[in-house]
């Protein structure tokens, strides 16, 4: 009866960890529902041209890009990690597709011309993942190899020229519509659901943010620590290559020395306010489109408002560390 007892007791504690976690997941994506809400309100009431569908539709297409960067960025910092190179995988992967479709002819140039740029933005994650996983050199100081270098090679591939274009059948990624949404918003939406998805629900969700939460415990547990980690950067760049060759759609062009540029901190931003913890253990994919969401509204209101775009970069530091600091006091 004894033995009985202290079994119970053993086991009974898991059940309400997980029902703790669950509950401050919710509590953490609803305080960012409230805010986002609240900020809808403010311009419904007091910003004018706020309820047009275009007023609605340039707000949802500006801020897929930092979704879609975002959600990658949330894989890494889930493993205690950052990218700083995410827009530098941007211009890589915008520099190669228009070279792509602009000498090779037919549907085998367009589909080269998504592939090929997201494989090579790949490679940055295989290369900031090894200087992470082989070398142990430290997350941030990993990836700011490729934020000096990703440009440069991005620059010395065009020939620091700027590729203008007017390909429909490429561009349609990014300006094309299916029922009148645009077809990014519609991609981007997927793209949040399956990722959700996969941290939630596979094994190498669980694996990440074990692997963030405590690494020598995981290890020592039989974890892969490495190839998550390995994963967790290939995606984050993979993901930035794809926002790179929507951001060179919607312009018509691709400058190296513009695609991407401060993409990683608006990402990081997204990551900070949608509630995943910079510490690492801790995944929220909803809560980085609601981060995204918030910054992206804040910039509107802002501008909307009269304020300059260099105040807005004020708000959103002032953001960020508002959000460590609510983390810090939960921990």
């Amino acid at each position: 009866m004894t033995d009985e007892l202290i079994r119970n007791d053993a086991v009974a504690p898991a059940p309400v960890a997980a029902v703790t976690v669950k509950a401050r997941r919710r509590i953490a994506i609803q305080r960012e529902i409230v805010v986002l809400l609240a900020m809808l309100v403010f311009n419904l009431l007091f910003t004018q041209h706020f309820w047009s569908l275009q007023t609605f539709n340039v707000n949802l297409t500006q801020v897929v890009t930092i979704v879609i960067v975002g959600i990658g960025m949330t894989l890494v910092v889930a493993t205690g990690g950052i990218d700083l190179s995410v827009g530098a995988s941007m211009a890589i992967s915008g520099a190669i597709a228009p070279m792509i479709f602009m000498h090779l002819a037919g549907p085998w140039g367009i589909a080269l011309a998504f592939v090929v740029p997201v494989l090579a933005a790949a490679l940055c994650g295989v290369f900031n993942g090894w200087l992470v996983t082989r070398l142990a050199v430290q997350p941030i100081v990993a990836t700011l190899v490729l934020f000096i270098a990703g440009r440069g090679i991005a620059q010395v591939i065009t020939d620091g020229s700027l590729q203008a274009f007017d390909m429909p059948a490429f561009q349609w990624i990014a300006l094309g519509k299916v029922g009148g949404v645009p077809f990014q918003v519609l991609l981007m939406f997927v793209l949040v659901a399956v990722f959700a998805w996969i941290v939630r629900k596979t094994l190498f969700g669980q694996f990440l943010l074990v692997t963030g939460g405590n690494e020598r415990a995981a290890y020592l547990c039989g974890i892969p620590t490495a190839r998550v980690k390995m994963l967790a950067y290939i995606l984050c760049a993979a993901l930035a290559g794809l926002a790179g060759l929507i951001s060179i759609s919607v312009n018509s062009s691709s400058d190296a020395n513009v695609v991407g540029l401060g993409v990683e901190l608006d990402a990081i931003a997204a990551v900070a306010v949608g509630g995943t913890s910079l510490m690492g253990g801790k995944a929220y994919i909803g809560g980085t489109l609601i981060g995204a969401l918030i910054i992206q509204l804040l910039r509107y209101t802002l501008l909307a408002h009269g304020i300059p775009d260099a105040a807005a970069l004020v708000v959103k530091a002032a953001i960020i560390i508002a959000a460590v600091y609510v983390q810090r006091r939960q921990r």
